[in-house]
């Protein structure tokens, strides 16, 4: 399976750019995997934009963690995950980290579930992430656990990737391709 890679800021048009990469893949015939959990009305508000941009033909498996095994129980080759970034949040926060290297682990046994579905089938998997180290620098531990981790993890899925594209202010940027390694 090959692996596209969207990372870009909060609200910079990456899930709508996934989504109009899926259409041109798969058509209807996509799987989605939603990894956000509506944890308050503002969450749930959120997951419902996100829930209405998209096509209601699509396969829809809600995977808050276990994403190896939710891609590999999709039924479409073109399979988005939107995103990375609530993947890595609910993975460091339900292992209940207490340390930088717990949250690490955490957020890279997601990953290689990830990595190793990609060589388990077919097709072609576009993941959305947010390109954290371009944010804030978090006041807390537990902000910076999640920050290093995450863009640990981005950088892991980049490696595996044949292809990246940051997505700034709606526009894509081809960073990696076929032909082209950064």
């Amino acid at each position: 399976m090959e692996l596209i890679l969207i990372t870009g800021g909060a609200r910079a048009g990456k899930s709508r750019y996934a989504q109009a990469r899926a259409v041109e893949l798969g058509g209807d015939d996509v799987s989605f995997i939603a990894t956000a959990t509506a944890s308050d009305d503002e969450m749930r508000a959120r997951i419902e934009r996100h829930r209405a941009d998209r096509p209601a033909r699509w396969e829809c498996i809600e995977a808050p963690t276990q994403i190896g095994d939710a891609i590999a129980a999709c039924r479409h080759d073109t399979i988005l995950l939107d995103c990375v970034t609530m993947l890595a949040a609910n993975a460091l926060l339900g292992a209940h980290a207490r340390s930088g290297a717990e949250a690490e682990d955490a957020v890279a046994a997601e990953v290689r579930g990830i990595v190793n579905a990609l060589t388990a089938r077919s097709g072609t998997l576009l993941a959305v992430t947010n390109e954290v180290g371009l944010a804030v620098h978090p006041p807390t531990a537990l902000g910076r656990w999640y920050q290093d981790a995450l863009g640990r993890a981005n950088q892991r899925l980049a490696a595996s990737a044949a292809e990246v594209v940051l997505v700034v202010s709606g526009l894509p940027l081809v960073l990696k391709s076929p032909g082209r390694h950064a």
